[in-house]
Parts: structure tokens; C-alpha cells; sequence
């Protein structure tokens, strides 16, 4: 009997090891966190770590809103920007799992009416930016300085950028035009598309879309240190608010708001095979290939920050929120600010060390 209960004390001991571990790591990872905080002056932030499809730590810290000095709390809504894609990325693997969309295929096969030089781009060239489309966004927001419309119908009338498949180009346009061939294909709307295909089974109840200008309850308020351009003493140093517009036309492309929690349920469902198939959640993530044969700087939706010895990809958007999955060590970590310039993709990768085995 004794023997008995000396052996199950040996077989608990390495989950106790695990436990002694990981509380150890959360308490590093809260004095990181904290730390840029400090340094960086981030008003507000959400952050999650997941280990083995397991949340391990949850926390918030600071102010949702400076000026009335409202506290930010798990249930705040952040933009997530150009993080958005990675579910565009899932919403696209979706339908070539219903047999509606080909990931090979021309985008001309399920849009009509588009320019000579677009059509025979790829649906997967869109998704990892090798189409060499023009940008239906500048340094001011939308080209031509017009509506939206206007923009839509300037853009088809400028040369492209580049030869398709050429080389990896960061735009817009490309994930424009993948909303509108889900919505076609799907037969309801980008947003509609999502609400049920991935916040529904994910559990993402507050999860939704819209930019500065609109009124959405419970969201974060955006700021920056950025100059003004004003006469006034250390105005680069001056938090003032950060206004940035999303239109509609471009939501698969950025415009998604959510919560750290609610990502966080998102990749573990799609780690267990609930969105997409297992399978294709790593071709998902393969880096989608140049003419010459290199990879892109891209996978389906993803940036692909490593391939070797160990594979990470992630979601960045906004300079203010990121989420970074290292699929070979069962680890992902989100973090997500209401801080133009915080950059917490640069946090991240310190923040992993701490859980990896």
C-alpha cells in the first residue's frame, strides 16, 4: 500500500513541476507587461497567454478612456486593425472547405467585371499580397481623397504595381476584393459571414467591426503620441487622441474590434479543429510562394514571421495589437493596447520565452 501511494506521488510530480512553472512565467510575463506599460505609456491593455489550448493567464491593466478616467476591463473592445485578416484568412479556408471557393483559382472565376491585368490573379495571391495590385489606400486613406466609391473606381483605372506573383506588396485592394468573394460566395455579407461562421462557434458574443467614427459601446478610445504639428512645447510627447477610419468596403481587411479574451477563444478553437480541419489550419500557414520559388513574406491571412527551425505567425494591426502562435510549442500570446505606436509584436517574442519548454 505504501509502495502504492509513493508511486501516484511520483506520477504528480511533473504536473506540479508544470504548475510551479507556468506560475512562475505569469509572474514575469505580469512584470513585463506592466513594464512596458511604464515605459511606453500605454493607457490601456488586454492581454491573454494559451498553452496546450488552455488559457494560463488573463489579465487588464489601466484605462479604457484617459480623459474620464474609465478602466479598462476584460469585456473592453479593442481594434485589432489589420489583425482582422488572419480571420479572413479562416473565413476563406471555410468556404474551400464547402467546395465554394478554389484557392487557386483566378479571382475573375467569382467576380465580374474586373480589369483585364486583375483577372487572373489568385484567390491565394490576394490572401499573401502577391497579386501586385495597386493600393486602393495611400498615406492620407483612401485614394483620390473621395468616397469610398470613388476610390473603388480609381484604383481599377491605375497600373499594377507589379507582375502578378512577383513579389510580396502589403495592400488593401487585395482584401477588398476577398470580402466581396465572400459575401458572393458565402451569400451574406463579410460581417454577417463571420458573426456566424467564427464568433458564433468560437463564443465571441461581443466581438464586432466599425473605426473611430462609430458608436460602439464599451470600445476603447485610441491615442497617440504622435506630433501634431502644433507650436506648443514637447508636443511629440503629448498624448492626444488617434483618429483612424476603416471604411466599410475594407472590414475583412482591418476592421474587426474585440477582446483579448475572445481571441483567445477564437485560436483555440481553430486549434482543435473547430473552424477549419487541422489540416488546413497548417496549410494556412504555409507561406505562399513567389514566382521564383522563394517564399512570401505571407501565408493565407498571415504573416509569417518564421517557417524554421520553429514555425510563428501571427496577426498585427495598427501598431497597438497583436497576437503571435508558435504552433510547435502549443503557445500563443495576444496583447492588445489602445496605444498607436506600442508595437506589442515587439513585446511578444519576450513574453514567449518565459512558457516555452
Amino acid at each position: 500500500m505504501l509502495l502504492k501511494k509513493y508511486l501516484a506521488a511520483l506520477l504528480w510530480l511533473p504536473c506540479l513541476a508544470g504548475l510551479a512553472n507556468t506560475d512562475d512565467a505569469n509572474k514575469s510575463a505580469r512584470q513585463l507587461i506592466q513594464q512596458a506599460m511604464k515605459e511606453q505609456g500605454i493607457p490601456g491593455l488586454q492581454f491573454v497567454v494559451i498553452k496546450d489550448e488552455q488559457v494560463v493567464l488573463s489579465e487588464t491593466y489601466g484605462l479604457s478612456n484617459v480623459e474620464n478616467h474609465v478602466p479598462a476591463t476584460s469585456t473592453t473592445l479593442f481594434p485589432i486593425n489589420s489583425a482582422t485578416k488572419t480571420f479572413t484568412g479562416v473565413a476563406m479556408m471555410q468556404l474551400a472547405e464547402a467546395g465554394l471557393v478554389d484557392l487557386n483559382a483566378p479571382v475573375s472565376r467569382y467576380l465580374d467585371d474586373l480589369p483585364e491585368a486583375w483577372r487572373g490573379i489568385r484567390i491565394r495571391q490576394l490572401l499573401g499580397h502577391t497579386s501586385g495590385l495597386p493600393d486602393v489606400v495611400d498615406q492620407k486613406g483612401m485614394i483620390g481623397g473621395g468616397s469610398e466609391r470613388d476610390a473603388w473606381k480609381l484604383v481599377r483605372g491605375l497600373p499594377m504595381d507589379a507582375a502578378v506573383g512577383a513579389q510580396f506588396s502589403y495592400n488593401q485592394t487585395n482584401y477588398g476584393l476577398l470580402a466581396q468573394v465572400i459575401a458572393k460566395q458565402g451569400k451574406v455579407p463579410y460581417e454577417q459571414y463571420l458573426a456566424k461562421h467564427q464568433f458564433g462557434p468560437a463564443n465571441m458574443p461581443l466581438s464586432t467591426f466599425g473605426d473611430s467614427y462609430d458608436l460602439i459601446p464599451n470600445a476603447a478610445t485610441i491615442y497617440s503620441y504622435s506630433p501634431r504639428g502644433t507650436l506648443a512645447k514637447d508636443d511629440d510627447h503629448r498624448l492626444s487622441r488617434w483618429m483612424y477610419e476603416m471604411p466599410y468596403g475594407l472590414w475583412a481587411g482591418g476592421g474587426i474590434q474585440t477582446t483579448a479574451d475572445e481571441v483567445a477563444r477564437w485560436l483555440i478553437a481553430l486549434s482543435k479543429g473547430k473552424l477549419i480541419s487541422k489540416a488546413n489550419v497548417r496549410n494556412m500557414w504555409i507561406p505562399e510562394k513567389l514566382n521564383s520559388g522563394a517564399d512570401g513574406d505571407w501565408a493565407a491571412g498571415w504573416p509569417v514571421l518564421q517557417s524554421s527551425p520553429e514555425r510563428q505567425v501571427a496577426g498585427i494591426g495598427g501598431a497597438r495589437a497583436a497576437f503571435i502562435v508558435y504552433p510547435d510549442e502549443g503557445l500563443a500570446i495576444i496583447v492588445l493596447t489602445n496605444l498607436a505606436g506600442a508595437n506589442p509584436q515587439r513585446l511578444i517574442p519576450r513574453i514567449a520565452q518565459l512558457y516555452k519548454k
